[in-house]
């Protein structure tokens, strides 16, 4: 079992990872608890290395007043944060301490932005560890994602260059944005039902994977093709499973290629429960290539590694599980690592910063309580070595007993 990275003490909701900077932020909160209400929050934490560990500090705590943040997309030091019917765009900057080494900052509300970390790095101290910063976030701008009833923007997206930003919510629309102005470029509705995920293409096309049993490719508001998954699988019937999650992926060996992934649960839970499904799609013709089974517990989320090379899976009961891209075979699996279901999951970035980092940890997951980083490469023993250390500890349990109570045998 993975060791804990950060516990948060409210919810975690969702997680991204800087690009370039060794800073992960996280959203959560909300709600009632028995010791009262819980804060909603924004965390952002620098992550170094300190004794040859993966670590987590708290830079700076966003506090977002009642609005818990569902969906976040980052673009640079751009955050589109999906808060209840709305996106709430913000902008971070990181100031160097003083000469001094003190790190005291505030942020505009006047709660205390930084803490000086204990820990710092002694003479000959293995790791990556870099002073800390602070971190001041300023509330750019504010638009309405969602008018359904029960309104919640439930996905959104930030093109490759950062100049569109997508969101998708419960009433099914899709809403296009000039960013950083703001200024909504189209919107139409793209399902029946609440979208689910979002995922965008080359030449800004946008996929789309709704409750409505579809899963959609746009060029603005014209539609290229629907996708079927099961084409080749007519056993299964068209409205038994649905579309979870979407994301767009690079290709480790061809630099001009690029493949979508889908994730298919059932739509109906059964006390013997299917198995879900990945689909692999070329990423231009979006032509199924590849489906395989992933499991009975059913997928809440999906990440794709920077080279493309893994895919990562959580779950509703809380496990973790890491594929590899070309063959969709299942690489690492973690059960129930989390006691309630997997919000968010993120890649480590594979810049030079995140190579440091790595160091051993593929993965970071977030959930709702806790972070823990999953030791994927070194560190762990083969599994013929511990059977055969089980085997021996029960032949010494038996020689123990046999010896001090030998009428018990």
């Amino acid at each position: 079992r993975p060791a804990e990275l950060y516990r948060a003490p409210f919810p975690l909701y969702t997680v991204r990872l800087h690009p370039q900077r060794p800073i992960a932020i996280t959203a959560g909160g909300g709600g009632a608890a028995k010791t009262g209400p819980l804060p909603v929050l924004q965390h952002f934490l620098q992550l170094e290395r300190i004794g040859g560990r993966l670590s987590a500090s708290l830079l700076h705590s966003h506090d977002t007043e009642t609005r818990a943040t569902m969906t976040m997309a980052l673009s640079d030091d751009f955050i589109a944060a999906g808060q209840d019917a709305s996106c709430h765009i913000l902008r971070f900057s990181l100031q160097t301490p003083d000469t001094s080494g003190n790190t005291a900052g505030h942020n505009g509300s006047g709660e205390k932005g930084l803490r000086k970390r204990k820990g710092a790095s002694t003479a000959g101290q293995a790791g990556t560890q870099s002073q800390a910063s602070e971190v001041n976030v300023e509330s750019l701008h504010s638009v309405r994602t969602d008018f359904s009833p029960d309104a919640l923007q439930k996905a959104v997206r930030f093109n490759a260059d950062g100049s569109l930003l997508v969101t998708g919510g419960a009433d099914g629309f899709l809403r296009l944005w000039e960013f950083p102005s703001m200024k909504k470029t189209l919107e139409f509705q793209a399902h029946a039902g609440e979208i689910e995920d979002i995922a965008l293409g080359p030449d800004n096309k946008v996929v789309t994977a709704g409750r409505d049993f579809q899963c959609c490719v746009w060029q603005r508001d014209q539609l290229v093709t629907g996708l079927r998954w099961n084409e080749n699988l007519p056993s299964i019937p068209d409205k038994a499973y649905r579309y979870q999650a979407c994301r767009f992926g690079a290709v480790e060996d061809d630099a001009s290629a690029l493949r979508l992934y889908t994730v298919q649960v059932p739509h109906k839970r059964e006390r013997r429960p299917p198995p879900c499904y990945l689909t692999k799609w070329d990423g231009k013709s979006f032509l199924p290539l590849l489906t395989r089974p992933c499991g009975t517990e059913a997928i809440s989320c999906l990440s794709v590694s920077d080279s493309g090379t893994f895919l990562g899976l959580g779950t509703v009961t809380g496990s973790v599980a890491i594929h590899i891209a070309f063959s969709l075979q299942r690489l690492y699996y973690v059960r129930e690592a989390h006691g309630i279901v997997v919000t968010d999951m993120a890649f480590i970035p594979e810049s030079q910063r995140g190579r440091e980092l790595l160091a051993g940890d593929e993965l970071l997951r977030g959930v709702e309580g806790c972070w823990v980083g999953l030791q994927v490469a070194g560190g762990s023993l083969p599994v013929w070595l511990l059977l055969l250390l089980c085997a021996g500890l029960i032949v010494a349990a038996i020689l123990v007993l046999q010896l001090t109570c030998p009428g018990l045998l």
